[in-house]
């Protein structure tokens, strides 16, 4: 039996109508109710706008609780939200804006201030999400409408607004819901077309195996644009009636652990890199000292210190915490052996914004190391190879996760799909006898940012390459950092009697300019010279894989 997410966002607030939904934190907070009640005046404005079912509504900005209050008023008026990384550069908002055919525009004043109107002209309806103000209204009826507001909402509901006054429909299972663009290109761009289904499947895995409720508290801190953040620390969070958390901007570790001890979450969402910069700068250092290293030889002792660890770590963390689920890249391998050794409640997931965006995972008591679980409820997982347990192949996936397709795009969705109607995931990996996956490597060039973010080399060194000085380049990731590959132009350095000081200085300027073009997750670290031109394939592309 399928439920749908707005059923369960309307049992929420209608069990917790007073208890806190969205925070803040440290500053201002809705409750269920309140958060309800915000939603019926935005469809009163939409209904004056003329606002209709399937028409698009942009969000972008940083992660708070009116942007959630905003997306949820969205879906359940039946519009389609277009949510919008907010470290995409303008231009990339404006086009993604214009491209998804968007009527309305919930934005932060930052990025709106730096927006043209005129770059989307089907925008009728702009409103800025810190203090909900309207910035552009194409019908000045609009405006009078929300300055009317509350005559309005007292009109619609001479009673008052109560549980009983909140209806959301939910016999829409197979209807867009959502359009989340996997990346800032303007060339082309890649909408992931997300129905009701794809998100309800995941929000319903979500509560039947890790049930949250009223009482509950989360930390939100992946982006809300990305579908790992939206989907797990808010849809599902909400769903199950428990508080978000909003940090905002990407927190500092200081800011994280404050906030997760003011919190006290039941549940830690997050990447590999957070938890690995905790062990090797708090962990790691402590272990490997002398003394503590003779101390772990003696019999019985190990455990010990395995058991303060990972004590001051729940701690840390909170000290409430049932479950870490980590997801978005590979965990470092020393980390995870650690983790499990302590015994953390931790697991490891995988996902692609495509699958909205869960395909495998397991319950931390019987997660298998260096896997990433087993496919999730209503999905299913193969191995492009003659032998799935042993051959690594291309993973692909079939179910009720997947989307329908990218925005406008016929092109990238035919690519996307097997001739027999399973998706392309990209990623190299083997299946176990247990059904256990383990990914193994991608086939594809891209690269997972530090918060999820999906990074196109390509699309970096198109700009990296236009450079003085720059012949051809490709882009890596090491050690958890972006790094260029550059084959400069020798002939012309050599005609100008360039040193190789006066040719890394000049490299450098290049990274600063480039990294000025681009979002900070997809920013380069360092560039380094090639003493030789690429090796090539018979087609002239670089073989990636020589200079991995």
């Amino acid at each position: 039996m399928k439920t749908h997410y707005l059923e369960y966002i309307h049992n929420s607030i209608v069990k917790a109508w007073d208890m806190p939904a969205l925070t803040n934190y440290k500053k201002n907070s809705y409750t269920y109710g309140e958060m309800a009640q915000k939603i019926a005046r935005y469809h009163i404005l939409f209904e004056k706008m003329g606002l209709k079912k399937g028409d698009k509504v942009a969000l972008c900005g940083p992660n708070s609780a009116e942007w959630g209050i905003a997306f949820m008023a969205a879906s359940s008026y039946e519009a389609v939200a277009v949510p919008l990384l907010n470290d995409f550069l303008p231009e990339s908002v404006m086009t993604l804006t214009d491209h998804s055919e968007s009527k309305i525009f919930f934005v932060s004043r930052e990025i709106w201030d730096k927006t043209d109107i005129t770059r989307m002209p089907l925008l009728e309806l702009v409103v800025v999400l810190e203090d909900w103000q309207i910035a552009y209204a194409k019908d000045p009826a609009v405006k009078e409408a929300d300055d009317n507001i509350d005559a309005l909402f007292k009109e619609k509901y001479p009673n008052g607004f109560g549980p009983g006054d909140v209806n959301y429909p939910t016999d829409n299972f197979d209807d867009l819901a959502l359009i989340n663009y996997t990346s800032g290109t303007t060339s082309a761009p890649k909408g992931v077309m997300l129905t009701y289904r794809n998100i309800s499947s995941n929000i319903q895995f979500g509560l039947s195996e890790l049930p949250n409720g009223p009482g509950d508290n989360i930390v939100s801190m992946l982006p809300m644009a990305h579908m790992y953040g939206m989907a797990f620390e808010y849809i599902y969070q909400l769903a199950g009636g428990t508080q978000v958390f909003f940090l905002g901007k990407v927190p500092s570790p200081k800011v994280l652990l404050d906030a997760l001890a003011t919190v006290q979450p039941y549940m830690l969402i997050t990447v590999p890199l957070v938890i690995e910069k905790i062990f090797k700068s708090s962990v790691f250092p402590t272990i490997r000292k002398p003394v503590v290293k003779s101390i772990m030889k003696v019999p019985g002792l190990a455990s010990v210190i395995h058991k303060q660890i990972r004590k001051k770590l729940l701690h840390a963390f909170g000290g409430k915490i049932r479950s870490i689920v980590i997801g978005g890249a590979a965990i470092n391998q020393e980390v995870e052996d650690l983790m499990k050794i302590i015994k953390l409640p931790y697991t490891v997931g995988y996902g692609m914004t495509e699958c909205a965006p869960l395909l495998s995972y397991e319950d931390p008591q019987k997660f298998v190391k260096g896997s990433c679980g087993k496919p999730v409820h209503r999905m299913s997982l193969r191995v492009d190879s003659d032998d799935p347990h042993t051959i690594v192949g291309e993973l692909q996936a079939r179910g009720d996760n997947v989307m329908i397709g990218y925005y406008k795009n016929p092109e990238a969705t035919a690519a996307a799909f097997t001739k027999d109607g399973w998706l392309r995931t990209g990623d190299l990996g083997l299946i176990d006898k247990n059904n256990n996956v383990f990914i193994k490597g991608r086939s594809k060039n891209l690269i997972i940012g530090a918060n999820g973010q999906n990074i196109y080399p390509e699309e970096i060194e198109d700009k990296l390459n236009n450079q003085p000085y720059v012949v051809e380049s490709i882009v890596v990731e090491r050690d958890k950092k972006l790094v260029a590959l550059v084959f400069p132009d020798y002939d012309r350095v050599s005609q100008e009697s360039l040193d190789d000081m006066n040719l890394a200085q000049l490299m450098e300027e290049n990274r600063m300019r480039l990294n000025m073009l681009l979002p900070v997750f997809s920013r380069i670290h360092k560039i380094e010279l090639q003493p030789e031109a690429f090796e090539k394939t018979p087609k002239r592309s670089i073989k990636r894989f020589l200079y991995k």
